[in-house]
């Protein structure tokens, strides 16, 4: 390294550096809620992406689209569905996955349109 030889941590940089420490211990309470906080916001997201992704397909099998129109955006819902189960079990980074696959999946019906 390019430093300068006498350049000594302080005891404040060493106080510093063990209190930046302590913080990423965690709290396990704090942990808890973050985990319970997760649980929630994926269940929440897939059911309210599962209502969207229904209602679109009602919405679609009333105007004349083609059949693969609605049944993209069912099965996207279906996924997202799945994407709520899973969050609420705990499964929150499998849950994301699944949102995003079933966003993917009603975007890809719009597409047909």
């Amino acid at each position: 390294m390019s430093g300068r030889p006498d350049s000594d941590t302080g005891p404040e940089a060493a106080d510093s550096e063990a209190a930046a420490g302590q913080d990423t211990a965690g709290d396990p309470a704090q942990d808890e809620e973050a985990a319970r906080r997760a649980r929630w916001t994926a269940a929440a997201t897939g059911a309210a992406l599962t209502l969207a992704g229904l209602a679109a397909a009602v919405l679609r099998l009333t105007r004349p689209a083609p059949a693969l129109v609605p049944a993209a955006y069912a099965s996207g819902a279906a996924v997202c569905a799945a994407a709520a189960v899973l969050g609420s079990r705990g499964r929150t980074r499998r849950a994301l996955w699944l949102l995003i696959a079933g966003v993917m999946v009603m975007a890809l019906g719009d597409q047909f349109d």
